[in-house]
């Protein structure tokens, strides 16, 4: 029985975000042949569809020196200027010229009919761009919609990569050895037939989004398992600032919802935390109060919870805001009420999650990872813009800036070159006997994984806590490499498998890393 499937492209696209399908699109454009491949049925199922704030532009006093200094000082000192420099010039044109001209994201605006700019934590300005309260919900599927219309765009939803294809580690050929490791594509599992087929590529660019599931607490959706950090470590590419995790705030809490954000754009119109009996603390842990840089108002939250014995703080807009907060906010009103929280009227219960990694795979300036012939745009990189602590909004503009410089890049120095013949890359080996998948030892797993990760490599670290957590991790690993290895393949297995590299990548960053910095803090 034939049990696989070849597919061949210029560029073999991972992942479907505003960084996936913004290089897609560019790529294809540029007259080359596109596949984009996600773990999800739904091509719009990512990190993106579920931003809520907004994405930066440039408000009408801004300019780009002002959103650099906000960077920079997020960043806490280790931003990569150049790197920064560029999202700050090129990034608001791209808004304007990809998003708004080419796509069409429906932005808000006001009754004058011009664009309504939000302000949130850490920035000088008002330079939001937004739609409502769904911001990554419109691009998304504004997104998805021009990806597939565009000729040279093949989309595969329901296909889940396995790991990097790489010379010489996949290559028979024992000279191949002597050849500079490069990237050719990927074995990519077909979620409905469950075989492997092997997809050949000049090119491949990483855009799998994030890591906030391997944390009890998070705002990301269940797609953010951490794959592409995992796949590109083990194929030898760079991965640098991984213990830098940022936890937002604010999120829900509430027995019936898991880790549903709610948006800083309410501290940036008004709203103030207080604790259980009703009293303001920011103003005691920060000048900015309310508006302080994430890591600052997350420990801030953790330590009023720490000392009260409390499970949660408010977040209370209700008192504060000279806004229509049911215009403004309509998703996080109407997903509250049916919790029988009205936000207009009385404060929201909230708790701060795991919700974005400022480090990732190592990028330069045009999307280049270590490995030849493999980029990375979006969240699983490191461009050095975030340096030890995210500015609000700035993630989807990157995911935007870097998706599209990547595709550039690749078709302004296309190399269709191939060092190897396609009879050296083996297809993939299943064991001779596969063990039945048992649901109960995955989800099990997942548990010490996210238990061990948000108690000991959390908001607040300790030598010994992150210690306990590389030796948990490391014996967890071991046997789950070797559950892998026996497993019947499906994407819940290789998620388990990726999840468990990634977590250990992070305590093993964070140990190394003495340093309290941003979202790094060691008690």
């Amino acid at each position: 029985m034939n049990r696989e499937n070849r597919h061949y492209c210029d560029v073999l696209v991972i992942g479907s975000g505003i960084a996936g399908l913004s290089a897609a699109i560019t790529a294809a454009e540029s007259g080359l042949d596109v596949i984009v491949i996600t773990k999800e049925t739904a091509l719009e199922e990512s990190n993106t569809y579920y931003a809520q704030g907004g994405i930066v532009s440039r408000g009408e006093d801004d300019s780009p020196e002002f959103l650099i200094d906000d960077i920079m000082e997020a960043g806490d000192g280790i931003s990569n200027r150049k790197a920064v420099d560029i999202l700050a010039y090129e990034g608001p044109a791209l808004v304007e010229e990809f998003l708004i001209k080419k796509v069409g994201v429906p932005f808000s605006r006001t009754e004058n009919t011009e664009y309504e700019y939000a302000r949130e934590a850490s920035h000088s300005k008002r330079r939001i761009l937004h739609c409502m309260d769904t911001t990554g919900r419109a691009i998304e599927e504004s997104l998805a919609r021009k990806a597939g219309e565009t000729k040279n765009v093949r989309l595969f939803m329901g296909h889940t990569a396995i790991d990097l294809l790489t010379i010489p580690h996949h290559s028979t050929n024992p000279l191949s050895l002597y050849m500079e490791p490069q990237c050719i594509g990927a074995y990519v599992l077909n979620n409905g037939s469950e075989l492997v087929e092997r997809i050949f590529s000049s090119y491949v660019i990483l855009a799998t989004g994030g890591l906030g599931r391997i944390y009890l607490h998070t705002t990301n959706p269940a797609v953010a398992t951490g794959e592409g950090f995992a796949m590109a470590h083990r194929a030898g590419a760079r991965l640098i600032n991984m213990e830098y995790i940022q936890f937002h705030p604010t999120t829900l809490f509430h027995k019936d919802v898991d880790g549903f954000l709610i948006s800083e754009a309410l501290r940036g119109e008004g709203a103030r935390l207080k604790t259980r009996d009703n009293m303001p603390f920011m103003d005691r842990y920060s000048p900015l109060g309310e508006l302080a840089p994430r890591d600052e108002v997350s420990r801030a939250i953790y330590e009023e919870m720490i000392k009260r014995g409390d499970p949660y703080v408010y977040l209370d807009i209700a008192s504060y805001a000279s806004i229509d907060i049911k215009r403004r906010f309509p998703n996080i009103y109407e997903r509250c009420k049916s919790l029988d929280i009205d936000i207009s009227k009385s404060p929201i219960p909230v708790v701060p999650a795991a919700h974005y990694s400022c480090g990732g795979v190592q990028v330069d300036l045009d999307g280049r990872t270590s490995l030849k012939n493999l980029y990375a745009a979006g969240e699983v990189t490191a461009t050095g813009i975030h340096g030890a602590n995210r500015l609000a909004s700035t993630s989807l503009l990157e995911g935007l800036v870097w998706g599209i410089r990547a595709a550039r890049h690749i078709a302004g120095s296309f190399d269709n070159t191939k060092p190897y013949k396609e009879s050296e890359i083996p297809p993939w080996r299943f064991p001779e006997r596969e063990e039945e998948v048992d649901p109960a030892l995955i989800r099990q797993d997942w548990v010490s994984i996210k238990s061990t990760m948000w108690n000991y490599v959390g908001i607040i670290r300790t030598i010994k806590r992150l210690e306990r957590a590389r030796e948990d991790l490391g014996y967890l690993k071991n046997r789950i490499d070797n559950f892998y290895r026996r497993t019947h393949l499906v994407p819940m297995v290789i998620s388990l498998r990726n999840g468990i590299r990634t977590a250990l990548i992070v305590a093993e960053a964070a140990f190394t890393n003495r340093e309290s910095r941003g979202a790094h803090y060691i008690k």
